[in-house]
């Protein structure tokens, strides 16, 4: 691998890393398409190039969520309980979809995986207030809502931030408490997702620099970045408007959706 991969991989690592502490997104959303690209321009098999765009993204989120919980954490912004109560139907959600993921088409995944963020660009922007005495529902229905946010999260390979800060203000949680408490369920989406596609991607390259569908080399580089740029993310979204933030993060997301279209049925 040349260096200068080595270059995007830490470029893109720092950019995730921070929108990971901002949004308390895992950095799917940014990875995917840039890693799909960059696959592409490596010579990965085009059957194959989502599949290790989605795997390689999942495990550089863990370290990423991982920090970014932590700083979340210290300044009181994450809620346990809903973290508690989502990570099993998480895990389930997340582990059983990548046995179905490693099996779709890459046309299929890449068109889900714009239409979704274009969807969640939509309801960032234009998302309704939610009724005043909305609360989190009980255990078991946190539990089917964590199955369905680890689901679609291990198809677009998210931390699940996409889902988890929408459904949180909408059950009344303060956006940065839900933003928080996202960054911590973001880490067993990402733990689940990564173990999935490196499980169902065994044996699809013979290269030393893979493991099943996660390019570790990729994950290493972009580790070391999101690790300084997350906690900085942190800090900025403690200071200023996320409802801004978000307006912004939704157009670069629709922007992103288009790339990947325009590159797999152009391509």
């Amino acid at each position: 691998m040349e260096w200068w991969w080595l270059l995007a991989y830490l470029a893109l690592g720092g950019v995730t890393g921070f929108f990971a502490g901002l949004l308390g997104i895992g950095g799917g959303g940014i990875m995917v398409p840039i890693l799909a690209m960059l696959f592409a321009h490596q010579g990965v098999a085009p059957e194959h190039i989502v599949h290790f765009a989605l795997g390689t993204s999942m495990a550089a989120i863990v370290p990423t969520a991982v920090i970014s919980a932590r700083a979340h954490h210290r300044r009181g912004s994450v809620n346990w309980t809903a973290v508690k109560q989502l990570t099993p139907g998480v895990l389930l959600g997340t582990f059983a979809t990548t046995f179905i993921a490693s099996h779709l088409p890459t046309v299929f995944l890449a068109t889900f995986f714009a239409a979704f963020m274009v969807f969640i660009s939509w309801y960032m922007v234009f998302g309704r207030a939610p009724a005043a005495d909305r609360q989190l529902p009980s255990a078991p229905a946190m539990f089917g809502v964590g199955s369905g946010i680890g689901g679609v999260s291990a198809l677009v390979a998210i931390g699940g931030g996409s889902i988890t800060v929408p459904f949180l203000i909408w059950c009344n949680q303060h956006p940065a408490k839900a933003i928080g408490t996202s960054a911590a369920v973001g880490l067993p989406i990402a733990l689940a997702g990564s173990i999935g596609y490196i499980i169902n991607g065994w044996g699809a390259s013979d290269s030393p620099l893979a493991l099943g569908y996660v390019i570790w080399p990729a994950v290493v580089a972009m580790a070391c970045m999101s690790l300084l740029s997350a906690p900085l993310g942190v800090k900025v979204a403690h200071r200023i408007s996320v409802a801004r933030l978000k307006q912004v993060f939704a157009i670069m997301m629709v922007s992103l959706a288009i790339k990947v279209l325009f590159d797999v049925w152009g391509g």
